[in-house]
């Protein structure tokens, strides 16, 4: 049986939410300082990507993600203060639960049938 795994998603209200594939975008553009190798890495198209951006600098606030277009002098895109700090926070509440819910989930996971993969 494989490690059951925590996946976190918070849900601020209608269309605003939070959750490991936001924060891994995130965490893309601020490695990458780039929307569109954010999600080439994360194996998403550049209009998905953005989309996803939009929505986080809706969702909050202030803006989470801070870009400028292409061209000769190239475009780029890095985390504002507030994108950083809300990074931070979900990461840490990631580790939180985790560790508050280690008993809990060990005792699931004794209780949880082997679920076949599909061929």
């Amino acid at each position: 049986m494989t490690e059951p795994r925590l996946r976190l998603r918070l849900h601020f209200g209608p269309g605003s939410m939070f959750g490991p594939g936001r924060a891994d975008l995130l965490e893309a553009i601020a490695a990458h300082g780039s929307i569109s190798a954010a999600g080439r890495q994360m194996g998403m198209s550049y209009r998905r990507a953005w989309t996803l951006v939009e929505a986080l600098n809706a969702g909050f606030s202030a803006p989470l993600v801070d870009s400028s277009r292409g061209g000769a002098a190239g475009g780029g895109a890095k985390l504002t203060a507030e994108g950083l700090a809300v990074l931070a926070h979900y990461r840490k509440l990631e580790m939180t639960l985790a560790e508050a819910g280690a008993a809990e989930i060990a005792a699931l996971q004794q209780l949880a049938c082997a679920i076949p993969t599909r061929k």
